[in-house]
């Protein structure tokens, strides 16, 4: 954190961090990350390769069951008060069990949320349903985190507008643009919480691997950056790093998800 008490977050759905991690690193040196957001780990902490992380000077907090899911939060400025899900957070499966798509902390005296909400799969499945229930009691848990300066961040799986989504027309029967998701992130802004990064940050955050679909700018914008009032006066600015989604910058495959940066004052 600078002097002046700036800091600049971000949040990234890096689709496995054993294997983007030299992507990580670098896009941390590259942009001089003070707090990064991740989702889908894919791993285990234990699995986990945080030495290079580590020897930038940042420290790790981390969830993740399987292969599946998980989220962590990497910071330089303070990782204080870790919470692993939030409460009254639902589980799914059978038997019913708790996901690694949730994980709390302070860092530089903002609190982060990383977030990864479900997928929903298609509107008539049961992981549609535990999708909106899963947004419902976070809503409920977010409303008593308004009066701290606090940020809810990551992979919101719902393209909340039109614009949101590069043909809307083809996801006429699919998730992430039905109304009740909508309404469901629609709650968060009623509720006072602000998302900070479209004024500055327009464009896509996620382009599918299938189809050359990055190259013909075929994307959808789902990950977002929801700041509590105290955060949202803070912001000065915002980008998305199209760039590292982008299969001819960096080593090694790019995640099917771009980075997404917020400055703070």
């Amino acid at each position: 954190m600078s002097q002046d008490g700036a800091v600049r977050i971000a949040t990234w759905n890096v689709n496995s961090l054993r294997t983007r991690i030299d992507r990580v690193e670098a896009f941390l040196d590259r942009h001089d990350i003070d707090v990064l957001a991740v989702q889908e780990t894919k791993a285990r902490e234990e699995q986990l390769p945080l030495m290079g992380l580590q020897s930038r000077g940042y420290d790790v907090a981390a969830v993740g069951y399987n292969q599946w899911n998980g989220v962590a939060l990497i910071s330089r400025v303070g990782l204080e008060d870790v919470t692993v899900g939030f409460p009254d957070m639902p589980g799914f499966g059978d038997p019913v069990a708790a996901e690694a798509r949730a994980l709390g902390a302070t860092c530089g005296g903002v609190r982060i949320w990383s977030l990864y909400v479900p997928n929903g799969r298609k509107p008539d499945d049961p992981h549609y349903v535990y999708k909106l229930d899963w947004l419902a009691r976070l809503r409920t848990a977010a409303a008593g985190w308004l009066d701290a300066p606090a940020a809810l961040v990551g992979d919101w799986n719902i393209c909340p507008t039109d614009d949101d989504v590069f043909d809307v027309k083809q996801f006429r029967t699919s998730t992430h643009v039905t109304p009740p998701e909508r309404a469901a992130f629609q709650g968060f802004l009623d509720d006072g919480w602000a998302e900070v990064t479209r004024e500055h940050a327009p464009g896509y955050t996620y382009w599918d691997y299938y189809r050359q679909r990055f190259e013909r700018d075929r994307g959808l914008k789902i990950d977002f950056v929801l700041g509590s009032p105290a955060l949202a006066q803070r912001v000065t600015g915002a980008f998305i790093d199209r760039d590292e989604r982008d299969p001819a910058q960096g080593t090694g495959a790019p995640s099917d998800h771009a980075p997404v940066v917020v400055d703070l004052a």
